[in-house]
């Protein structure tokens, strides 16, 4: 979920591009993309609300996030493209910032911010992706490779693609596989830390530094996590087909398997049948949140597009989850592309969200410590939520403005609202533009 505008574009996109030569007995055979391509986009996004899963379903749970990102794509030849997708990610968050509540200038408190390292940080991505065509363009494969990286985590990853167009390219059918490996750097609350094996518990300085009002006598469940890794297999599959000349409509499905450290080692739990103890205003954990170390899920969906006329578009959307924690979801969403001139198109669009809790969930205070699993992270409560949207789209059919020997295809601006039952709001801005290679120049 994120989104912004990008006002600076840098693009360092080296080597000569040729065409194909032919052999004048051939056939003529189109380029599956005539000239280089580069997207810029950027995103805003923020929320907040009073249910933040760092410390345990209550206090802040605001955030801000900017996210700028370029994709390049390349045709090699006739046949053959490579795409590089660079995306950074940069957060301040109030929530996770009481990771550590004790390093603020002011008193420790779920509702307020604390100030140390744990406020902010950055996820950088890269991945590449390499897609084959054959003659007759009726069969693609693809593969690709993604690199990620933040603070407390590393994602390796890869995957692949094979697509077959049947039926004078009305039916297009696509399997898809990936796989990522991640390894997580563990970092646990902070005042659970003395807890951990060879640890000085209540003769740490942080409660020699703090008095403890309510249960003085405050003693944990709290080990580290041996499983430092999280593991991901996916397969999906779509299929389209082109029913009319005015009506297209597309299924879809994906299979997961997760397994390993499927936990958040920061998320606190507090049980109902503890004692609760405190420093200053901020309640210490009774526990961290326990989860299964393997997840199925599994989700299916379809898409249906009616072309009403020249200028409206009818784009609808829905699709079912479930998983064996509990969790069963329904999405549907409907867009209305509106085409007011040759140039611009507006978005409207509205979606609806509702799932069931996990079975480990329970709000605040609501566990019992005698439970194997618990969680009172609200991402997976039971929730609706409603997503209210509208963009623009700016299209240079001519590319007349350039930068550099770049010419700009078309430019998309759209904002979303989202917001929940509950108390969590969160509002998107996202801005991209395309940009192509002039091989006149």
């Amino acid at each position: 979920m994120k989104f912004f505008l990008v006002s600076i574009l840098c693009v360092f996109c080296g080597g000569a591009l040729s065409a194909q030569t032919q052999d004048s007995t051939k056939t003529y055979k189109k380029r599956v993309l005539e000239n280089t391509e580069v997207d810029v986009l950027a995103s805003y996004y923020s929320q907040d609300g009073e249910n933040a899963a760092v410390s345990g379903g209550k206090g802040t749970e605001k955030l801000t996030d900017i996210a700028p990102s370029i994709v390049v794509s390349i045709p090699l030849n006739a046949d053959d493209i490579l795409s590089i997708d660079a995306n950074v990610s940069a957060y301040t968050s109030a929530s996770s910032s009481n990771i550590n509540p004790f390093d603020g200038s002011g008193e420790a408190d779920p509702f307020v911010a604390s100030s140390g390292a744990s406020s902010s940080d950055v996820w950088a991505n890269v991945n590449a992706s390499y897609s084959h065509s054959s003659d007759d363009r009726n069969k693609i494969w693809s593969a690709n490779l993604s690199l990620s990286s933040e603070y407390d985590y590393f994602s390796f990853g890869f995957g692949g693609s094979y697509t077959r167009l049947f039926n004078e390219k009305n039916t297009e059918l696509t399997l898809k596989a990936n796989v990522y490996l991640d390894t997580w750097k563990p970092i646990y609350p902070y005042e659970l830390r003395p807890f951990a094996a060879g640890g000085d518990g209540l003769s740490n300085g942080l409660f020699r530094s703090y008095s403890i009002t309510g249960n003085q006598d405050y003693n944990p469940i709290f080990s580290e996590f041996g499983n430092k890794s999280r593991n991901s297999y996916s397969l999906g599959f779509s299929f389209s087909q082109i029913l009319s000349k005015k009506l297209q409509m597309s299924l879809e499905g994906d299979v997961v398997r997760q397994q390993g450290l499927l936990s958040t080692p920061f998320q606190r739990v507090y049980f109902s049948d503890v004692e609760d103890s405190f420093i200053q205003n901020f309640q210490l954990a009774d526990a961290i949140e326990q989860l299964p170390d393997t997840r199925n899920k599994i989700a299916v969906g379809g898409r249906l597009n009616y072309y009403l006329n020249e200028i409206f578009v009818l784009r609808g959307y829905y699709r079912y989850y479930t998983d064996d924690w509990g969790i069963q979801s329904h999405t549907a969403s409907l867009e209305v592309p509106i085409k007011i001139s040759q140039k611009f198109t507006l978005y409207p669009s509205y979606r609806y969200y509702s799932q069931t809790a996990a079975d480990y969930f329970a709000p605040y205070e609501s566990h019992l410590s005698t439970e194997e699993f618990y969680t009172s992270d609200y991402d997976l409560s039971k929730f609706t939520a409603n997503q209210y949207g509208f963009g623009v789209s700016y299209t240079d059919i001519f590319t007349n403005f350039h930068i550099w020997d770049f010419g700009l295809k078309s430019i998309d601006l759209k904002y979303h609202h989202y917001a929940r039952n509950s108390s969590f709001r969160a509002d998107m801005i996202s801005g991209g533009f395309k940009f192509i290679l002039d091989g006149s120049k």
